[in-house]
């Protein structure tokens, strides 16, 4: 395998943007990566275009790369369409830093790119519950429609998911609401600090659990929102970095893995995996990016990463390790929490932060 590089990145403002579309959000973030890349496209070989409900909820379906990257230059090169739930743009970057890193290309986009606002919010909703199992829901429901079983108006079953997984995981360790507070207040804080974020207002733990509860134990404040944006990564080979002066950064490795409910955790095996690869372990880490949908998240997949005993989550938000000037920062973005979470585009976002 090659070394591969991070020669540019872009992303788009996150946000409720009823105006625009995949292709003006796709667009912006692509215009900015290329432009820090200090390429156009004819150095592009190979695009991965990642999107998980554009399908669902513009009636674009198929080939959603080829739509947004019309008006791009790029038409003409492959675009291989990448759908994979919440992975869907993690799963495009993995897909180009494999593309480089085999010598199949010199120069490979990971683009991540997602439409979510729609003036009909239950289309959205609809949307994010087909990620699931419809045939288990279907058949622990009795419901003859599983994308509308169990849930309710104003909110997504993930949520209702997320709750469930807090609530074992108080029980466990003896988190609490206040602690979940404490992880949200924190991303909001550090959302205040990114102008891209969705949600740039800092808000106390009080203030957070002042918020409307959406599902026991989760708050409005706690849970990830709807909303839209774009990222996109540059990557390339390392001579191909050199020889152009691109100020890049080395990918050791993008790993990717699959799981099943009750199974080992995916972070576990995606964090040992990649640890290997880069020849480092969780002492080594010194800033992380990870996925929360919901605030609880943080604690447990900080836990399964391995930057903490298991059950030891929950002091080091209370210690402040996981704060600017602790140990190990988390989410120093604001994280899906406050950045937001457009899902097609939430992986290549947190590998841009």
């Amino acid at each position: 395998m090659r070394k591969v590089k991070i020669a540019g990145t872009g992303m788009t403002h996150f946000g409720k943007r009823m105006d625009a579309t995949l292709r003006s959000l796709t667009t912006e973030a692509l215009n900015e990566a290329m432009l820090d890349a200090a390429i156009n496209a004819d150095h592009v070989d190979t695009i991965f275009f990642g999107n998980a409900v554009g399908g669902l909820i513009t009636g674009q379906e198929m080939i959603p790369g080829q739509i947004a990257l019309r008006e791009s230059g790029l038409m003409g090169k492959p675009i291989i369409n990448v759908e994979n739930a919440c992975a869907s743009a993690s799963t495009a970057a993995h897909l180009a830093w494999l593309s480089v890193a085999s010598g199949q290309s010199e120069v490979a986009l990971a683009i991540g790119s997602e439409k979510m606002t729609h003036k009909d919010k239950m289309l959205t909703f609809k949307a994010l519950i087909a990620a699931m199992d419809l045939e288990e829901i279907k058949a622990e429901t009795g419901s003859d429609d599983p994308l509308t079983a169990g849930s309710e108006p104003g909110r997504s079953g993930f949520m209702d998911v997320y709750a469930g997984k807090a609530r074992k995981y108080m029980e466990k360790t003896g988190a609490t609401m206040e602690d979940f507070a404490r992880v949200a207040a924190k991303s909001h804080k550090f959302g205040s600090l990114n102008p891209k974020a969705q949600f740039q207002k800092a808000l106390s733990v009080e203030e957070i659990l002042a918020t409307r509860l959406i599902i026991d134990p989760l708050t409005l404040a706690m849970c990830s929102p709807i909303g839209d944006g774009s990222a996109v990564l540059v990557f390339t080979s390392d001579e191909f970095a050199r020889k152009h002066g691109c100020d890049a950064v080395t990918a050791e490795t993008i790993t990717l893995v699959s799981g099943q409910p009750g199974g080992r955790s995916c972070n576990d095996r995606a964090g040992e995996k990649a640890y290997a690869m880069a020849g480092v372990g969780p002492e080594d880490v010194d800033v992380v990016e990870l996925h929360d949908a919901a605030s609880p998240a943080e604690l447990m997949y900080i836990e399964e990463l391995g930057l903490c005993k298991p059950g030891e989550g929950v002091q080091m938000i209370r210690d402040g390790e996981t704060d600017l000037g602790g140990r190990v920062p988390v989410n120093t973005s604001g994280g899906l929490v406050a950045k937001g979470h457009p899902v097609g585009a939430t992986g290549c976002a947190q590998l841009v932060e």
